[in-house]
């Protein structure tokens, strides 16, 4: 199907994207809508979400949270920082590949999914940015996610 040879580019293309990742990044939907240049709320309310959007976004706070004192600190190692960041890649790509936002919404969101491949590519040692900085990137993206898109629930990191 078209999406999955999308998210397979798509991930591919993960590696080589800038640290400025929030660019225009290519989403499975095939419109044509202008980046927003800042996050913005829908006419005051939060942007609604689909479940695939959610979970996916569940599962990148899940890859995170253990892992932010040692982030902090700077406890953790190289090997981890790259481990982290595939597996924000790897969940990125599945809600690229399976969200289906309704079209405003889902310009809303490219912002903060180039900010989650840019995190994760810095933490796989692309992209120029430290590992660390790399993984605050995703943190602040996930708790962009939480202030402007409606996930019932839904706690940020520190």
């Amino acid at each position: 199907m078209q999406y999955t040879i999308l998210a397979a580019t798509l991930l591919a293309l993960a590696g080589t994207l800038p640290a400025q990742a929030g660019e225009a990044l290519p989403h499975h939907h095939g419109h044509e809508m202008a980046q927003p240049a800042t996050l913005t709320l829908d006419a005051g309310k939060k942007w609604n979400t689909d479940q695939p959007l959610r979970d996916g976004m569940l599962q990148i706070r899940a890859l995170l949270a253990p892992r932010i004192a040692d982030i902090h600190s700077g406890k953790l190692g190289a090997a981890a920082y790259r481990q982290l960041g595939a597996a924000i890649a790897k969940q990125v790509g599945g809600i690229v590949a399976d969200c289906k936002l309704e079209p405003k919404a889902d310009a809303m969101l490219h912002p903060l999914i180039g900010e989650l491949l840019a995190g994760a590519d810095a933490m796989q040692g692309k992209g120029g940015l430290e590992p660390a900085a790399g993984a605050h990137k995703a943190v602040m993206a996930l708790n962009d996610y939480g202030r402007y898109f409606n996930h019932p629930g839904w706690q940020g990191l520190k």
